[in-house]
């Protein structure tokens, strides 16, 4: 059975091609529910007239569904909470 943690994982190889930082530790990535052999997920950009949101929504989308045991993944754009550099994981964040 995929798990969120798979997902997220998976996520973790999505970037958007203007920032060297993957959608999950860029903080992106709002929400991730498995849900049998479909996947919903809930997610924003860095800016709502972001010109590469059709490469990165794809490249999620693919990623997502060539995952054994998922047929389909649904991905919800969502602006609110608005994206801030806050959201970056601490991880990679500079001091």
């Amino acid at each position: 059975m995929v798990t969120k943690e798979d997902i997220m994982e998976v996520l973790r190889t999505c970037y958007d091609p203007e920032i060297p930082i993957n959608i999950v530790d860029l903080g992106l990535v709002y929400e991730v529910a498995v849900k049998g052999n479909r996947v919903n997920i809930k997610m924003t950009l860095t800016t709502p007239g972001c010109p590469m949101y059709a490469v990165i929504l794809d490249n999620v989308k693919q990623k997502v569904e060539s995952i054994d045991g998922i047929e389909k993944a649904d991905i919800e754009l969502v602006w609110e909470p608005p994206w801030t550099p806050d959201r970056i994981s601490k991880e990679i964040k500079p001091d």
